[in-house]
């Protein structure tokens, strides 16, 4: 079995994170300093090196407006 990092659905995450940022016009520092973590803790999330958990992945909806289900569809 594969790590969980590496799926399909987890890379479809990760993907719709960045986007979401992108579109709500952050750059990684601002919304990392607004996340209260560091620009390359969201880097490494951004680019599959780290793994997030569902407690982050929703202050990531909080940031970007976003319910819970856009990300995990």
């Amino acid at each position: 079995m594969p790590r969980a990092i590496y799926t399909k659905d987890y890379n479809a995450i990760v993907e719709r994170l960045k986007k979401t940022r992108l579109e709500s016009g952050l750059g990684q520092v601002e919304a990392s300093k607004k996340l209260r973590k560091t620009q390359s803790f969201l880097s490494k999330i951004e680019s599959g090196q780290r793994r997030f958990d569902v407690l982050q992945l929703k202050k990531f909806t909080k940031l970007y407006k976003k319910p819970l289900d856009y990300f995990v569809k």
